[in-house]
């Protein structure tokens, strides 16, 4: 595992190992809420054992955290399987996915957002090349009403909440 990232420290990402540690380096300064955006809950991302222990951490040391997901693409979760919905499942309380409602699909972005101020984001889901920054309120603050306004406009995803898939 690489060292902690500093509050307030950004980088430039590349490659896929930078934007898994990425995700990781951000989703572990949040105190109580994380909010992804994905397209498909991208495989050995989202469902990497590192991660989903930061992700688990957070919801079971932290009272009131939650963590929301946006999906753009759930069939291609739903039918690869991944490891942030089984422990959505395990954790229904605390994690909850929702589908982008077809009409707003247009987006092309992906972004992970950890308390308002944390962010990893890619202006092509498609690609690895992003920045990410442990501390930058004022644009997380952008993609924060972006992501509320989406989720709010969202369908809740019932088929990652059940315990039979």
């Amino acid at each position: 595992m690489e060292q902690s990232r500093e509050k307030g420290e950004r980088w430039v990402i590349s490659t896929r190992e930078e934007y898994k540690q990425a995700m990781i380096d951000v989703a572990s300064v949040a105190e109580r809420k994380i909010s992804i955006f994905t397209h498909d809950l991208e495989p050995g991302i989202c469902d990497d054992p590192e991660f989903l222990e930061v992700i688990k951490h957070l919801v079971l040391s932290k009272r009131f955290a939650r963590v929301r997901v946006l999906i753009n693409d759930p069939a291609h979760a739903i039918k690869n399987g991944n490891g942030l919905v089984h422990l959505g499942r395990r954790l229904n309380s605390y994690i909850e996915f929702r589908n982008v409602r077809k009409d707003l699909r247009t987006q092309c972005e992906s972004f992970c957002i950890a308390d308002g101020g944390a962010l990893v984001y890619r202006k092509d889901a498609s690609r690895f090349e992003g920045i990410a920054d442990t501390w930058e309120p004022s644009v997380t603050g952008i993609y924060s009403r972006k992501f509320d306004e989406t989720w709010n406009a969202s369908e809740v995803e019932f088929e990652f909440r059940q315990l039979g898939m």
